[in-house]
């Protein structure tokens, strides 16, 4: 087995996908997620305005919604969060995801004075924080704000992580890598735009430009240009066809540096190390 056909099999990413069926696994999912587990009534998202968490967000309204009607407990809800350093120059576009989410609740967590303060008593130790590293406390610190608000609303925060964002290993660790449950896993970037076109999104919704938007001096930074590779050339890759070798290279050498961000703590039981 080449090493592109295990990374397809690790992530379950199909080569052709239904839409609506994908839909209803996932919203499906987030329902059984919520039987298992009684105590939790709500599921907290924060959202940027990008594909991913208006594609998740929109699943977690619905699961919801379906749990409610299914349970007469009308007390399930989904927060949505919004999670803006500062003033976030795409402001606009997350307004517009929430529009179409139509969340129970929604919330605004500025992070940037806790960001700041971290990064402030990293450096009265005498080391630098970098503009990257500094991203990095930025992303941890959202996921401290959703599990915050998660443990006032009972509930469990849900991952945008999905297997394009995953085989690039494109997430922070333990920051918007760190989650409860993750309802996009297997779908690659335009899979997920098949989804929300099936939801009735607006295009713009899933055309622009993904960016993560961390680093202050690269603002805007595109995730291909950061990446050096197209998402859909990742998104071919994960289907099984074949993409130069160029790609081919770059998307696998991500792969192997990202696998530290794929698995628990290790522990002296693992065999890694053996």
């Amino acid at each position: 087995m080449s090493l592109q056909e295990e990374i397809i099999a690790q992530l379950g990413v199909k080569p052709i996908i239904d839409p609506e069926e994908e839909i209803r696994n996932s919203v499906d999912f987030l329902k059984a997620y919520l039987r298992k587990h009684p105590f939790l009534k709500s599921y907290v998202l924060g959202i940027s305005g990008g594909q991913d968490s208006t594609l998740a967000g929109r699943l977690a309204q619905l699961a919801v919604e379906e749990m409610r009607a299914e349970t007469g407990d009308d007390s399930y809800r989904f927060i949505a969060v919004r999670l803006p350093y500062g003033v976030q120059a795409d402001e606009d576009d997350a307004q517009k995801a929430l529009a179409f989410i139509q969340p129970d609740v929604s919330l605004t967590v500025n992070i940037k004075e806790s960001a700041d303060a971290m990064t402030r008593a990293v450096e009265t130790t005498g080391a630098k924080v970098s503009d990257f590293n500094k991203g990095n406390i930025k992303a941890r610190s959202r996921m401290i704000a959703q599990y915050a608000l998660a443990g006032s609303y009972s509930g469990a925060v849900i991952g945008t992580d999905h297997a394009a964002e995953n085989v690039t290993a494109f997430f922070t660790k333990f920051g918007d890598g760190g989650a409860d449950i993750l309802p996009l896993y297997r779908l690659n970037k335009r899979q997920g735009k098949q989804l929300l076109a099936a939801l009735g999104a607006d295009p713009a919704l899933y055309e622009k430009v993904p960016t993560a938007d961390l680093e202050e001096e690269k603002p805007g930074i595109a995730d291909e240009v950061a990446l050096g590779v197209t998402y859909n050339e990742i998104d071919d890759y994960l289907e099984g066809k074949s993409v130069s070798t160029q790609a081919k290279e770059t998307i696998e050498s991500w792969w192997h540096k990202g696998q530290h961000k794929r698995h628990l703590p290790i522990t002296v039981f693992d065999e890694f190390w053996k």
